[in-house]
């Protein structure tokens, strides 16, 4: 089941949209025109994330390390309920 999460990319600035949490992938979303095509509809495959670290700046900001050595950072307004998902769909 496909859980909502509201967030902000960062990268180049601080891009918000959605992030959505599914078992398959993580996705980020957005419909700002100003923001690169390639990151406005950002699927990153649940199965290429290496691993997820967090630090705290006013927002818990969580960045997803990817096998291929890219990195993706967002702001994750609810990091308890983003953890739990995580995990839970990791684990499936």
């Amino acid at each position: 089941m496909r859980k909502a999460f509201m967030c902000s990319l960062c990268r180049n600035g601080i891009l918000g949209g959605a992030l959505y949490l599914e078992p398959e992938a993580v996705t980020y979303k957005t419909g700002k025109l100003t923001v690169d095509p390639k990151y406005r509809n950002l699927v990153l495959p649940m199965k290429e994330i290496r691993e997820i670290t967090w630090k705290w700046i006013l927002f818990p900001v969580a960045t997803l390390h990817m096998e291929n050595g890219e990195e993706y950072t967002f702001l994750i307004f609810n990091k308890g309920r983003f953890e739990k998902y995580f995990q839970e769909y990791r684990g499936a």
